[in-house]
């Protein structure tokens, strides 16, 4: 008779899983030798929290939910941090841990941690295997939940006794259903046409859920047929091409920048897919004096500074249509001014030499070795804010940046994951010093692998974002300096190959040569950060201006 963990492999192999990220232990034996006959790729990873970063961008990318893998008591823990990224960014992603025998879970034991009680906090489902022939039902839910309306988290664990049971034959996995948003009521839509239609000055705010949705075609249309800017959250970027006139760019700084300049204007502020997580309403609405329309597969979050006129709740891109069908076209839109604001920005220094390097040149070399469809993954850090406002985004899901949980180290694994998922497209991990050494050892994955992906480093030796935020709130900066490896030589120990960028002018070549080498390649890059305070005064002069 098979065994419970063979069963369990074939319940994954049902809903469509192609990787699983993790680590093998003792209690998760039975299950690593059952994928030694299963389609399943098994990559094994050097951290758990390289793991669950794989798997949360997997899951971003491809709308199906990521899988990591760990033992339990450490294993388990250290897939947290990736794991609550991902519940709380809304990425679909299934966790799985093994678990001490069912029969030393009463006492204090090895090893052994109540897991279900500590990832329930951060997940939408979490469940322990207690019988064998329940093992149909709680893979199933956690996959339904998982890939749901509102996608996040599902951890599950497996008992190592449980695991070595024997199943009847007849125990199978359950047939898998993926059920359809509800259309958006017909009075949600009326209350939607009405107010847009009485507006002044609309401005959209596209959030991550019309990518989640595959709606960004829909987006499109609905903002020329209404005539209406749009702006994007940091998660959002690309749902609308950069390159279209009514695109705003990104919003997301804590600083009140100048794409705020459009929402200090408006009168209404149509939320598209906007999950709260991503840009709090607080620093775009903190007068609560607009109306807000909220258009999304769930309702919405309540919020003192988020009290909607209208929401319109079930498929996104049959709301927008509906809606720009009925509404009336606004005649006029305001966004030249702070849409050539954007263009500048870069533009002003395609030529710039001076070294270390500028980010706005670092990003425009970044923006022309890439094409339109290749993936940048931006780790936490300055350069995420840089990435946000200027990295100029034409399709979704090619620029992911973490920032509802906003986790340093998702970089490096998050490229692999990437790649894994979109094997045609170049794949570039932007990250900063300090973010790149939390999770560097998952270069060794990537090499053994065959997975070639290429690491841009923003080197400057301190964590820069945190001295920004010194500078602007007391003046001064303490406790964010260290010292670095040599990068280049710390890549070449893996098998890597490692760059350094000597002159502004050596980058956009060096970036062509290193997708040209078809491994995994590490390019160090040091950066001019003071960058950051003349950006923050620049916008502020900006404001006080218009």
């Amino acid at each position: 008779m098979p065994l419970a963990a063979e069963l369990f492999v074939k319940c994954l192999e049902n809903e469509g899983v192609e990787y699983i990220f993790g680590i093998p232990g003792e209690e998760n034996l039975h299950v690593m030798d059952a994928l030694l006959n299963s389609p399943i790729k098994f990559i094994t990873v050097r951290h758990e929290q390289g793991a669950a970063f794989m798997a949360d961008v997997y899951g971003r990318l491809t709308g199906r939910a990521g899988v990591c893998l760990a033992t339990l008591g450490p294993g388990a823990t250290n897939l947290i941090t990736g794991f609550a990224d991902a519940n709380m960014d809304r990425a679909p992603i299934v966790a799985i841990a093994g678990q001490g025998a069912t029969t030393r879970l009463h006492k204090e034991s090895h090893q052994v941690l109540d897991l279900v009680s500590l990832f329930k906090p951060i997940s939408h489902y979490s469940a322990m295997v207690m019988e064998s022939e329940n093992i149909p039902e709680i893979i199933r839910k956690a996959f339904s939940i998982a890939q749901g309306d509102n996608p996040g988290g599902s951890f599950v664990c497996l008992p190592e006794n449980i695991a070595a049971d024997e199943v009847h034959e007849n125990n199978s996995p359950l047939k898998v259903h993926h059920s359809k948003s509800p259309w958006p009521t017909t009075e949600s839509i009326e209350d939607a046409v009405k107010l847009i239609s009485e507006a002044s000055h609309p401005i959209i705010m596209v959030g991550n859920g019309v990518i989640r949705d595959r709606a960004s075609q829909a987006l499109v249309n609905f903002a020329e047929t209404l005539n209406i800017t749009v702006a994007q959250t940091f998660m959002a970027k690309g749902a609308i091409p950069f390159s279209h006139p009514l695109s705003l760019g990104s919003v997301g700084l804590q600083a009140h920048d100048y794409v705020a300049c459009g929402f200090d204007e408006a009168d209404l502020v149509i939320c598209i897919g906007f999950d709260m997580v991503e840009y709090h309403p607080h620093l775009w609405h903190p007068r609560c004096d607009k109306k807000i329309i909220h258009i999304h597969k769930t309702a919405a979050e309540i919020d003192t500074h988020y009290s909607i006129s209208a929401g319109v709740v079930g498929d996104i891109s049959c709301a927008l249509q509906q809606i720009s069908q009925r509404a009336t076209p606004q005649v006029a839109h305001k966004s030249s001014i702070l849409r050539q604001t954007i263009i500048g920005e870069l533009d002003d220094y395609v030529q710039d030499e001076g070294f270390p390097i500028k980010p706005q040149r670092i990003l425009y070399d970044t923006r022309k070795a890439l094409g339109d469809k290749d993936i940048l993954i931006s780790d936490v850090g300055a350069h995420k804010m840089w990435i946000a406002r200027l990295y100029r985004c034409e399709a979704p899901n090619t620029c992911i940046i973490s920032n509802g949980f906003a986790s340093m180290g998702i970089g490096v694994p998050g490229a692999i994951a990437a790649k894994l998922a979109n094997p045609e497209r170049k794949v570039l991990t932007i990250t900063g010093d300090a973010g790149f050494m939390m999770n560097s050892q998952e270069i060794e994955t990537a090499l053994r692998n065959k997975i070639p992906i290429v690491i841009m480093i923003w080197n400057d030796g301190e964590y820069g974002l945190i001295k920004w935020h010194q500078q602007r709130r007391f003046g001064r900066t303490g406790f964010v300096e260290f010292t670095n490896p040599d990068f280049v030589k710390y890549a070449e120990s893996f098998g890597a190959k490692g760059y350094r960028v000597e002159r502004a002018d050596d980058l956009l070549p060096t970036l062509e040569q290193a997708f040209k080498d078809d491994t995994v390649v590490v390019i160090d890059v040091p950066v001019d950060y003071s960058e950051n305070m003349r950006l923050t005064e620049k916008l502020g002069q900006l404001i006080s201006q218009s």
